[in-house]
């Protein structure tokens, strides 16, 4: 009969570290209890320095009229024609590219530097419909602005670190991490770290705990370009990767032990 209240012991104790695991698992735990009323509103990223900007200008009744606006630049390919002796030049247009400079500056056709940090992708499109409209009344254009770099960093215990781009320019740090292949059963759900450069050069660093919603008010939740997103170790990864390298180092150091006690044995016999 002693036996039973000393099972009964051991049993609890592994509930509770049954249940203290798994609180430490779910993402956004408290959900029924977050207020989101006052997160309406898509997120638009804003342009920084060394972003690169493609950008064309169409219209449809005038197309001849607005060419001078795409910068187009052409390369020469040397093909192979039917004849092994002869060669014929083959030519490819593509349209520039446009890369901020630090002060926020891009160098546009016939309107000239234009100021484009803090702009939104729309906000600069239609910036640029209304000064080429004020150079010429008869034109009605069609600018198409996209972020040719717009990529985040993932890494830390996660399955696949790595960097990501983000074709449509907006990401949130759950769908940062799906890119990720999720976090590993190693990875701290209350501690991923946002690093972020802001456009004047400051850096700073962020800590989500992904286990509570409000994370989702959190101005770090959705991720700007080239912010770095790191996943934390857990403590188990931590013991295990020391008890690792301290098992290396004893079979190394036995190692070597056994090759010098070898030696002297066979000096000595």
């Amino acid at each position: 009969m002693k036996r039973i209240p000393l099972l009964m012991t051991i049993l609890s104790m592994f509930f509770v570290v049954g249940c203290t695991s798994y609180k430490n698992v779910p993402y956004l735990q408290n959900s029924d209890y977050v207020d989101l009323s006052n997160s309406a509103g898509l997120y638009d990223a804003r342009i920084m320095p060394k972003d690169i900007l493609t950008i064309t200008v169409n219209c449809p009744d005038e197309p001849m009229a607005v060419a001078v606006y795409n910068l187009a630049i052409q390369s020469n390919n040397m093909t192979n024609s039917l004849s092994p002796d002869a060669s014929r030049l083959s030519s490819q247009v593509s349209l520039q590219s446009y890369l901020v400079s630090n002060d926020g500056y891009i160098d546009f056709p016939i309107l000239g530097k234009l100021k484009v940090i803090g702009m939104t992708k729309t906000e600069l499109e239609s910036y640029i419909e209304k000064a080429i409209m004020a150079k010429d009344l008869k034109i009605k254009p069609i600018v198409i602005v996209t972020m040719s770099n717009y990529k985040i960093a993932v890494m830390g215990e996660v399955a696949r670190s790595g960097i990501y781009t983000v074709p449509n320019g907006k990401v949130n740090i759950f769908e940062a991490l799906a890119m990720g292949g999720d976090m590993t059963i190693y990875g701290r759900r209350d501690c991923v770290k946002v690093i972020r450069e802001n456009a004047s050069g400051e850096k700073s660093i962020a800590e989500l705990d992904l286990n509570d919603a409000n994370v989702i008010k959190s101005p770090y939740y959705q991720l700007q370009q080239n912010d770095i997103v790191y996943v934390v170790p857990n403590k188990t990864k931590a013991k295990n990767s020391g008890i690792g390298q301290e098992t290396s180092l004893w079979f190394t150091s036995t190692s070597i032990l056994v090759s010098m006690a070898s030696l002297l044995y066979n000096i000595l016999k």
